[in-house]
């Protein structure tokens, strides 16, 4: 039946003889497609998204993809001119993330750690007690009684991590957070998807777990960056302001920091 309806109307208005039901359905059939097209000749899939609130056609590369967003009634020929137009940068940005992709770790002896910036060597040395340790050579060495499961190092690794963050993110906000003459009211640690970092209206501020993995140099700015909200609650030429003052060349920082996936 959507087959057929979707022959008759066009998308965002329905005949008088289509119930307004079946228009609903229909429409919520079409917001949303997946389709493949060739551009510079490579085969892209993609997912289309329409949508009524839209007035030009957007492209966005993450790393589920690349996504199209039209308005409701674009027609192909619009669609493809736009397509084509960006082809070589979609082929480019869509290897990009693909070079970004990160494999798994296998949490075994050998395996390499990311850590502020850098990296460590994990370890793994069986003993009668639990202990996780860097060395000088840039080595985690994580030792615990039982089997070494990768599951158990996995956990006693992100343990260690979480120790790391608090007490160094604890430490930089207190720090700038003297500077700019705000007091936070509480400091957490965040598991979020999306997000570097957050501060509420309350005054609690939230990074995220995954910055200990980053350059020093970007945790200070993820920092500021929620302090300074403290000071202005928006992301107004005021709020930039604040950050400027702490962290001048933030603009910089923030493309950096783009370059990382969560």
């Amino acid at each position: 039946m959507l087959k057929k309806l979707s022959n008759l109307i066009s998308p965002g208005s329905a005949p008088s003889h289509v119930g307004a039901s079946e228009s609903a359905l229909l429409r919520k059939h079409l917001a949303v497609e997946q389709r493949a097209t060739v551009l510079a000749g490579q085969s892209i899939a993609y997912t289309l998204k329409r949508s009524s609130k839209r007035r030009s056609i957007g492209l966005r590369i993450d790393d589920r993809g690349l996504t199209v967003s039209i308005p409701l009634r674009a027609t192909e020929h619009w669609l493809n001119e736009v397509l084509q137009d960006r082809a070589s940068w979609v082929v480019e940005k869509l290897a990009g993330w693909q070079s970004l992709k990160v494999e798994p770790l296998a949490w075994r002896d050998g395996e390499i750690i990311p850590y502020l910036g850098d990296v460590l060597i994990l370890r793994i040395i069986p003993t009668m007690n639990f202990a996780i340790t860097v060395q000088r050579q840039q080595e985690l060495h994580v030792s615990f009684r039982g089997e070494m499961t990768a599951l158990r190092v996995e956990r006693a690794v992100t343990v260690w991590y979480q120790q790391q963050a608090m007490a160094l993110f604890t430490s930089r906000i207190a720090y700038f957070s003297m500077k700019l003459g705000v007091l936070p009211l509480s400091v957490r640690l965040s598991s979020a998807k999306t997000q570097w970092g957050s501060c509420s209206s309350k005054g609690n501020v939230s990074l995220n777990l995954q910055l200990i993995k980053l350059p020093m140099d970007l945790i200070d700015y993820v920092v500021v960056h929620e302090l300074a909200h403290l000071r202005e609650m928006n992301h107004s030429v005021k709020f930039w302001n604040v950050v400027a003052g702490l962290s001048p060349d933030y603009e910089r920082l923030r493309r950096k920091l783009k370059s990382y996936r969560l």
